[in-house]
């Protein structure tokens, strides 16, 4: 995979569990991730179902996202 996929994958891994943002933005964050459909993506999303500290719906959400990246 390249560096600059993994970057962003990151980034937007950051996003998302940054507590002092808007729900909104770490949701889109969220989205994001389900939108770039890769193995890491995917290893991200399930890191934020597994991730207490967020709220329930953000974490259905990841979950709405990896089962679409599954299939």
């Amino acid at each position: 995979m390249s560096e600059p996929v993994i970057n962003e994958i990151k980034k937007l891994l950051s996003i998302a569990t940054d507590m002092d943002l808007d729900n909104g933005l770490r949701s889109n964050a969220i989205k994001s991730l389900g939108n770039i459909g890769t193995r890491d993506s995917l290893l991200a999303l399930l890191e934020l179902v597994a991730n207490e500290s967020l709220t329930s719906n953000e974490r259905k959400l990841a979950l709405k996202q990896a089962e679409r990246n599954i299939r």
